[in-house]
């Protein structure tokens, strides 16, 4: 711990929770008593404060922190080899709990914000892989959405009103309209709109295969009006 003075203070909370708890009338001794709790509570805080990300944030977590090195090394004193599959039948807990406190008790915690060398600037988070697509994927995905834009803006010119706004403010937009805001556009029905739909998709289907001959397999996914 940086500050000893602060496990002093967490010595003395405990030592008033033991006082608050202690019942005379029981035949123990208060000292013996008071240090269970004074012990109890250096030792939370320990485990809260000496790492970034806490070791235990639960009950079951805090009591196998505390007896998993004991049993570690009441093992290893009596010949065993302290194995997580072991420790989990003598501890009464999952084989993953072990494991996964071991990794937090034998982890040292780096705050990405701190410097990679002393004598620079540059912050471990700087390092760290990026999750999302890569540059080449970014690329590629931005050609194949301008490809499609000017081929589907080539398409619009072959299109009537009614299907041009189906086409770029319901099966393109953000926020597409419904059948029955196009119904009432144009003053059609709704039913009308879905036809003028379905046979819009099947126009489009001809139109990119006959541009396309490869996009093919795509459209069976993504643009199947029969599907």
């Amino acid at each position: 711990m940086q500050n000893f003075l602060d496990l002093i203070q967490e010595g003395n909370v405990g030592l008033v929770q033991a006082v608050k708890k202690f019942d005379p009338y029981r035949g123990v001794k208060f000292s013996y008593y008071a240090a269970y709790w004074i012990r109890a509570y250096i030792l939370k805080s320990i485990m809260d404060n000496s790492r970034l990300v806490k070791i235990g944030t639960t009950q079951a977590q805090r009591k196998l922190f505390f007896s998993l090195n004991k049993e570690k090394k009441l093992l290893e004193s009596q010949g065993f080899k302290a194995e997580p599959k072991l420790l989990a039948q003598r501890l009464n807990v999952k084989e993953s709990e072990v494991i996964e406190m071991n990794q937090r008790m034998n982890n040292w915690d780096v705050s990405l914000e701190s410097p990679v060398r002393e004598d620079g600037d540059e912050e471990q988070k700087s390092f760290l892989p990026a999750l999302g697509p890569g540059v080449e994927e970014k690329v590629a995905a931005e050609e194949v959405r301008a490809w499609m834009g000017a081929i589907l803006e080539k398409m619009m010119e072959t299109l009537n009103d009614k299907e041009r706004v189906i086409l770029s403010e319901r099966l393109l937009s953000d926020e597409p309209l419904t059948l029955q805001d196009i119904a009432d556009r144009f003053a059609v029905s709704r039913e009308r709109v879905r036809q003028i739909e379905f046979n819009l998709l099947k126009k489009m289907r001809t139109y990119l295969e006959n541009e396309v001959p490869d996009i093919k397999d795509f459209l069976d996914d993504f643009l199947n009006p029969w599907g």
